[in-house]
């Protein structure tokens, strides 16, 4: 009998990588360093930051050097060719554009606060991802320790029944069903076993620390699962103020309406003053050692360049406003969906769960009773039931410091001042 616990306990152990405890705290530390998801937008972010300083640049001095080395025939005096080489040194810079680099500038400006919104929203995600891998393992945790706890139990079973089929106490049909019943819940165990490495691993990589598993994790006391939450009319409007993705949409609005304001000033002109110095290997009246003047260029004409992009922009602003008004639907559903689930976990499952687990634990204390009476010999499995019970506490308040934990992501705000709105209201 000795042996079979211990070929159990070192089942359990398997494909356990030994790794330091870890905390809840920790995890969602590691979500704020460099993760693929997260530096994708942080590389859109230094992008939009490039795009701004080239719509300013539109308007910046420009300096060129020009260097000819000509042959030339006088059109009067000697008819043989001359050199004719000049070196020049041109100034240019735009004066005025009618408010095309003002407006482009505030269109990339724009791009660049969607981008820096569409950061912090990529950043919250990547935070409820890891949360939720942390989650995963710890109840794959419990459902190991459940699962091997049955299968200790039907394992006692079929090991005593061989003992008395070869007493000729049980027949052999009798064995088979009992053999039959530990095989399923071996491969169950097993198959929980499995998850908790397939758990481990995607909280690995989840932190951004692939085949770094960790044997040990903390379970968090979730502090903030009972807060006082508001109600949706009051959360809506903040959603609709402080939700990064939705502020992000805004902002990709102006940016598109900043471009069409551009584009409109296409067909303007431009005023640009420059000043040119130059040496020439041939003097002439016309030419000046050094000059200065004002530039203006109207273009008349542009054929259907302009009306085209014009068009294609009104089209990317139409398709934008499309984009806003569904999210805006789409904010208030997820809003409402996960307020719905909170007031279900709150007010259902957690007190369903706190009932099984009173009810398993007088059943519990019962067959311990039993079991010192020697009446019965089901301790063992009324524990692993009382671990089930206490297993699907746990998971409701995981779903619901989860669920929580969207709630602050969609208002923008952290968790502990969600009940601070309340208190506002009031």
């Amino acid at each position: 009998m000795r042996s079979a616990w211990l070929l159990i306990i070192l089942l359990g152990l398997g494909g356990m990588v030994e790794a330091a405890p870890l905390t809840l705290a920790d995890a969602l530390a590691a979500a704020d360093q460099a993760h693929p998801d997260v530096a994708m937008a942080e590389a859109d972010v230094a992008s939009a930051k490039a795009d701004v300083t080239a719509a300013g640049a539109r308007q910046d001095l420009t300096v060129t050097v020009e260097g000819v080395l000509r042959q030339g025939r006088p059109t009067a005096g000697s008819p043989d060719w001359r050199a004719d080489n000049s070196g020049r040194v041109v100034a240019r810079k735009n004066l005025y554009d009618f408010s095309r680099t003002s407006s482009t500038v505030d269109a990339a400006e724009a791009e660049l606060a969607a981008r820096e919104q569409a950061l912090i929203s990529s950043r919250d995600q990547h935070r409820l991802e890891v949360m939720a891998r942390y989650f995963d393992v710890l109840i794959a945790d419990q459902q190991y320790a459940a699962d091997n706890e049955f299968m200790a139990v039907v394992y006692v079973s079929f090991d005593n029944a061989r003992d008395r089929m070869e007493l000729g106490q049980l027949s052999r049909p009798d064995l088979a069903v009992l053999e039959a019943k530990y095989q399923d819940i071996r491969e169950k165990r097993n198959a929980s076993l499995a998850r908790q490495r397939l758990a481990r691993s995607a909280l690995a990589n989840a932190m951004y620390r692939p085949g770094e598993l960790a044997s040990d994790l903390v379970d968090p006391a979730l502090a903030e699962n009972d807060l006082k939450l508001p109600d949706y009319e009051t959360l809506l409007p903040v959603v609709l103020a402080h939700n990064p993705t939705w502020l992000a949409q805004q902002q990709l609005l102006t940016a598109s309406q900043k471009r069409l304001d551009s584009l409109r000033h296409e067909n303007s002109p431009t005023l640009d003053a420059e000043v040119e110095a130059g040496q020439y290997s041939r003097d002439a009246l016309t030419r000046n050692s050094v000059s200065g003047g004002l530039i203006m260029t109207w273009p008349i004409y542009q054929g259907r360049r302009v009306d085209a992009r014009i068009a294609r922009e009104q089209a990317q602003f139409a398709k934008l406003q499309a984009t806003t008004e569904g999210l805006k639907l789409s904010l208030s559903q997820a809003l409402l969906q996960t307020m719905l689930e909170i007031d279900q976990l709150r007010n259902s499952a957690r007190p369903a769960a706190k009932q099984q687990i009173t009810y398993r634990d007088i059943a519990l204390d019962r067959s311990r009773a039993e079991y010192e009476l020697e009446l019965k010999t089901n301790l063992g499995d009324s524990m692993a039931q009382t671990m089930t019970a206490q297993q699907r506490a746990r998971g409701v308040e995981y779903r619901l410091a989860l669920a929580i934990a969207r709630l602050a992501a969609l208002t923008g705000e952290p968790a502990n001042a969600l009940s601070q709105l309340t208190a506002a209201k009031q």
